[in-house]
């Protein structure tokens, strides 16, 4: 009997997605509230590392440019705010697995879940298909993005850490000073300050984004 639902089987066809064993697909959509034994952490580990290099594989294809600007435009491509934006664009939510109380809180849409079960996804393939197949399917559903020029422009917090530098003050200072809401929709907020220049806060879905938005919002201000 099948374990896989009909209607998400069809979606990860219509998407790209090689289905084999449909156990492994089954935790790939599986979110940890739902209590069950295997869920997408393990295979969106795998699935993170198969994102990186295919699309580190993509930009050394595709530039000429240092290694620098290589890992500044990998790191926004891989980024989880990215990864969500590419799981909403193929309505992801609508098959993940997830629990009643998840749902409540606003776990389908959730920038973290949808980010890790995207990897899961990922991590999936790979282990059903190989690389080579992962990889043609990253550059597909990640078109967009590759092509949008994500990443050309500099990272909010290496902006800020050159610009301290570059005025002589003390490199910024990041602060974490309020979460709330579940793990699995957790919020963010981050001070960021510059010893006698100022600070400027920011909330968002992961730590890493809360802090990227007080960093551009510092510079908006100050810089």
């Amino acid at each position: 009997m099948s374990t896989l639902d009909p209607a998400a089987r069809e979606w990860l066809d219509a998407n790209g997605f090689t289905v084999g064993d449909e156990s492994l697909w089954q935790a790939a959509l599986t979110h940890g509230s739902m209590g069950e034994k295997q869920d997408y952490e393990r295979l969106e580990f795998l699935g993170d590392r198969v994102l990186g290099l295919s699309i580190a594989h993509w930009l050394y294809g595709e530039s000429n440019a240092p290694e620098g600007k290589l890992a500044q435009r990998l790191n926004a491509i891989v980024s989880r705010e990215m990864c969500a934006t590419v799981a909403r664009g193929i309505g992801l939510g609508d098959h993940m697995r997830i629990s009643k109380q998840a749902r409540a809180d606003g776990g389908r849409d959730s920038e973290n879940i949808l980010g890790d079960v995207m990897e899961a996804l990922l991590g999936a393939q790979f282990l059903e298909n190989g690389f080579e197949a992962s990889r043609e399917l990253v550059h597909q559903l990640w078109r967009p993005a590759l092509e949008s020029g994500a990443g050309e422009s500099k990272h909010p917090k290496s902006a800020l850490q050159e610009w301290a530098a570059g005025n002589r003050r003390k490199p910024p200072e990041y602060e974490v000073v309020d979460r709330s809401g579940p793990d699995h929709a957790a919020q963010f907020t981050v001070r960021v300050s510059v010893h006698k220049v100022g600070e400027a806060t920011a909330t968002a879905g992961s730590k890493g984004e809360a802090e990227k938005a007080a960093a551009k919002k510092f510079m908006e201000k100050y810089g």
